[in-house]
This record gives C-alpha cells, sequence and structure tokens, in this order.
C-alpha cells in the first residue's frame, strides 16, 4: 500500500448484510484485503501487507492474555470479495460486534480503514473536540 487511506464513504446495509465498499479504498487496499473486528466498537480492514505485520506483532506476544487477543481477532477476520456492484457481505458476528444495521460509515485511517454504524461514528467523533485534538497534539509534540 503506497498512498495513505482517507476519506469518509456514507453507504448503507441491506438487509442481507450487504454493503458497497468505496472502490478508491479498496483498490488502495488491494486484492486480499481483511476485515476484522476493531476495540474500538468498529470494524478494520487492513491490506494483505498491513494484516501480515499486525498478525507478526500479535504472534510476538506470549502468555494466556495474548493467545485470547491472537484468537478474537484471528477467528473474526475474512477476506471479503466484491460481487458486480461492489458490495461485500458482512458476516452477522462481524455486524454485531460494530452495532452495523443500516446506514455505514466507512473512513480511511492512513493505514487501514474502518466500517461503522453512522451513529456510532458520529457520537465517537463528538467525544473528541478540536480543542481535546490540538491538547492531544501538543501533549504529542507534534
Amino acid at each position: 500500500m503506497s498512498a495513505p487511506l482517507m476519506g469518509t464513504y456514507n453507504h448503507v446495509m441491506d438487509p442481507k448484510g450487504r454493503m458497497s465498499f468505496p472502490t478508491k479504498l479498496r483498490e488502495l487496499l488491494g486484492p486480499g484485503f481483511v476485515i476484522t473486528i476493531s476495540l474500538e466498537g468498529c470494524l478494520v480492514a487492513y491490506s494483505a501487507d498491513e494484516w501480515e505485520k499486525f498478525t507478526e506483532k500479535l504472534a510476538s506476544l506470549s502468555g494466556a492474555k495474548a493467545r485470547q487477543a491472537i484468537r478474537k481477532f484471528s477467528s473474526n477476520a475474512f477476506i471479503p470479495e466484491a460481487d458486480k456492484q461492489g458490495r461485500i457481505l458482512i458476516p452477522q458476528n462481524l455486524r454485531e460486534h460494530a452495532g452495523l444495521s443500516h446506514d455505514v460509515t466507512v473512513i480511511g485511517n492512513l493505514n487501514h480503514a474502518e466500517i461503522w454504524d453512522t451513529e456510532r461514528y458520529e457520537e465517537a467523533n463528538a467525544k473528541f473536540s478540536d480543542d481535546e485534538l490540538t491538547e492531544a497534539l501538543d501533549e504529542l509534540a507534534f
């Protein structure tokens, strides 16, 4: 993946769990991209290369909690296949994890994409004001 993933795309999920995945993000992620759960109540999509980096970090951990984390991410991961309309099918367990039902927001987030229930995304964004962003960047010496 050479270019950063960015942008916000609003889509609708049909009752069968199919949704359009933005063409631009799909092209940047490349064939064989992986979708799995996120810790923030959304789904995350990694290019094959980024997924490999992520799983290498996970695999380097040891202990019971590490095994649980590896199991959780791996067992919920899948490689989506787009139909002729560019829609992908999100499995029921992942729809439930992310609270996806109808209105869906897909965002590019530099090295991955995120799939959010639109209402949940708007709530998460509203909790982080511009002042908090400025403060966070100052703390990070950005």
